[in-house]
């Protein structure tokens, strides 16, 4: 089926020629980093982790969207997500594939990925996060795929797929969890150092990953025949509000916690992203930024006479989805790493050169999502 990508319209080549062209430019970034070294990018001694590990963190949120209208569909026999189940698996692949890459480039040399399996330990957790992260896209790959098959044909959804969907539920769990114990469980970063904070990346990213699968089934409904069901949107739009309201009360819990305790250990990261610290504060207009958009985000969707309008809509999802982005793919990892272990504040400054690289991945994302997605719409023009 996937002869079907190799055909097209004009708009169509002129997107793919736009996504490989973001991919050839981050590959010779990524070739000058190979040669030059990590120095390249924004990270040092005391930020050792810079946007590669955030886009990281939030693109493996993105990827939970599979589930998010899987579990509705096959648990609970919601006919109205039939058509968006497939879309929301082949997401998530892309989104891994994302996520892996991110990994990969912030290790500096790629072979350095071989001696996690190579060498595995079941006391590292960044083993079990490549662990789940594999078995994860193995299992959207084979869900999406056999269901577009069983489609192509007319036959319903073999049960051993189901059956994966149901391992996919704990796998898309685990994906998340496994990601805030690589944060939570490191020593001296109290910003990170909270039981909560798995629970924050779930909500985060059945917010943020439903609103882009939203987005996404609009465009398609623009530039192709493929239309998604009205009562489909209505309901992601409502996980979507959920979602982002249940973040934002625990995020709340979070800033209460550190400022009535007045713990001066947990009130610095805080400190630092809202009002700034010791004269620094370059994430203080992202941060409040994100403040903004979550509310604007949550009004909208709360209102039904703006969320069943399409144009006001897109607004809301735009501020959900960028209120994640700066909430997690931008303040928590940077903002953990403030104050450094002499209690001093070292800003991260990403390069040119490592902007260039993320762009590169999320081309290649994209140029990955764009195919499968071009070939689920050629089969279903077919039907």
């Amino acid at each position: 089926m996937l002869e079907k990508a190799l055909h097209g319209s004009r708009r169509y080549y002129i997107w793919l020629a736009f996504l490989g062209a973001l991919v050839i430019v981050g590959a010779i970034a990524y070739s000058r980093q190979l040669n030059y070294g990590l120095g390249l990018t924004g990270i040092s001694r005391d930020v050792p982790w810079g946007l590669y590990i955030s886009q990281f963190t939030f693109l493996a949120g993105i990827s939970v969207t599979g589930v998010m209208v899987a579990i509705p569909h096959y648990l609970h026999n919601f006919k109205a997500f039939a058509k968006v189940v497939i879309l929301g698996e082949f997401l998530a692949v892309a989104a891994v594939i994302g996520a892996i890459l991110f990994v990969v480039v912030d290790l500096g040399q790629p072979a350095r990925v071989m001696n996690v399996l190579l060498y595995p330990s079941p006391w590292s957790i960044m083993f079990w996060d490549i662990v789940v992260l594999g078995a994860y896209l193995l299992v959207s790959i084979v869900i999406g795929w056999t269901a577009l098959a069983a489609e192509k044909k007319g036959l319903p959804v073999p049960r051993w797929a189901k059956v994966l969907t149901y391992l996919s539920i704990p796998l898309a769990i685990a994906v998340q969890t496994v990601e805030a114990f690589l944060y939570a469980g490191l020593p001296g970063k109290d910003y990170w150092a909270t039981a909560i904070l798995a629970a924050r990346f779930l909500s985060s990213a059945f917010a943020s990953g439903p609103a882009l699968l939203i987005m996404i089934c609009m465009i398609i409904g623009k530039v192709s025949s493929f239309k998604v069901l009205e009562k489909a949107i209505d309901a992601l739009a409502k996980i979507v509000l959920y979602a982002i309201v249940i973040n934002v009360f625990f995020f709340l819990l979070e800033v209460f916690t550190a400022l009535y305790s007045q713990v001066p250990a947990h009130q610095v990261s805080l400190t630092y992203l809202f009002f700034g610290y010791q004269g620094h504060g370059n994430l203080m207009p992202f941060m409040w930024a994100a403040a903004i958009l979550a509310f604007i985000g949550i009004f909208m969707l709360a209102v039904p006479k703006l969320r069943h309008n399409k144009k006001t809509l897109v607004v809301a999802l735009l501020a959900v989805f960028f209120c994640g982005w700066l909430d997690k793919g931008l303040g928590l990892v940077l903002g953990g790493f403030v104050p450094d272990s002499f209690g001093r504040v070292m800003e991260y400054t990403p390069t040119v050169n490592e902007v260039l690289i993320i762009s590169g991945i999320y081309g290649i994302a994209m140029l990955v999502l764009t195919i499968l997605y071009k070939v689920v719409i050629a089969v279903r023009r077919e039907d």
